[in-house]
């Protein structure tokens, strides 16, 4: 049995993407209203972990605080472009934005403070909700797959990436407040479902910064469990000193500390993350 209570699936080795037949690229918004559930950290080790299976990734840092792209070790303070520019201006393409990260095959597209501003700008926008996604199309081609670090709000910002996306993954810490926003998340992306983008699914629920010592984080885990059954992932992401450091570093886990229990999670959660794609 499985942190979540259920018998753990067979997860096999999924074969490389054949060579030469990239069509368009699966793109996953992480998203959750609240701050500090692990968006940023899934965002970056999820792409990581596909990497090594062989699959190209983009991560799209979509946060005014430019967490993912610090994460990765770009310095969001001294961005000539950014993905602001792309929102707000045609002068630019996304090629011109993307960086490389250190993990071959897998690049970010960057973001700072002055995204914020974009927010209220977008407003007066026609078809503001769509802004990202025409920016996306234009390099969905390049990759395999598209993830889209959200920032911690259901503005419009966040309505943005759950319009361009084909999947939503909800990181969740496992603890009682935390668990209180899911329904008011679930009902959001209902709303966008129905209204800007009936081809949107739930890709499922993380369970993020897990402590199986703790009554509190076994029970609030049985409780999303309970309530969201199979969408809850079976992959759980425990807590560990790891993440932190990674951050410092500037590099996902898969290759900071390639045999830790957090780097075999997230190839895990990748191959988890296959599956679904496939089945759903």
């Amino acid at each position: 049995m499985g942190p979540t209570g259920r018998p753990l699936p067979h997860l096999p080795q999924p074969p490389p993407p054949a060579p030469g037949r990239r069509m368009q690229a699966e793109i996953i918004a992480m998203c959750n209203q609240k701050g500090g559930v692990g968006k940023t950290t899934t965002t970056i080790n999820l792409g990581a972990a596909l990497v090594e299976l062989g699959y190209k990734v983009l991560l799209v840092d979509f946060d005014p605080q430019g967490s993912l792209s610090v994460g990765l070790g770009v310095n969001p303070h001294t961005l000539g472009l950014s993905i602001y520019n792309l929102l707000l201006t045609r002068d630019h393409t996304p090629h011109e934005v993307i960086h490389p990260s250190s993990v071959e095959g897998m690049d970010i597209l960057p973001s700072n403070i002055d995204l914020s501003a974009a927010e209220v700008q977008l407003v007066s926008e026609v078809a503001r909700e769509q802004t990202l996604m025409r920016v996306l199309n234009k390099v969905r081609g390049d990759y395999d797959f598209i993830l889209i670090d959200c920032a911690p709000s259901l503005g419009l910002l966040t309505i943005n990436a759950l319009t361009a996306s084909d999947w939503v993954l909800m990181p969740l810490e496992c603890e009682f407040f935390a668990l209180r926003g899911i329904a008011l998340l679930t009902d959001t992306i209902a709303k966008v479902s129905d209204r800007l983008n009936p081809d949107l699914k739930v890709l499922g629920i993380l369970g993020t910064m897990y402590d199986s010592r703790t009554l509190h984080g076994r029970e609030v885990l049985e409780r999303v469990v309970q309530a969201f059954d199979e969408q809850v992932f079976h992959t759980v992401i425990r807590r560990t000193i790891k993440f932190p450091e990674t951050t410092v570093a500037g590099e996902p886990i898969t290759t900071y500390a390639s045999a830790s229990p957090g780097a075999d999670a997230y190839r895990q959660l990748a191959r988890e993350v296959l599956t679904r794609c496939q089945s759903l």
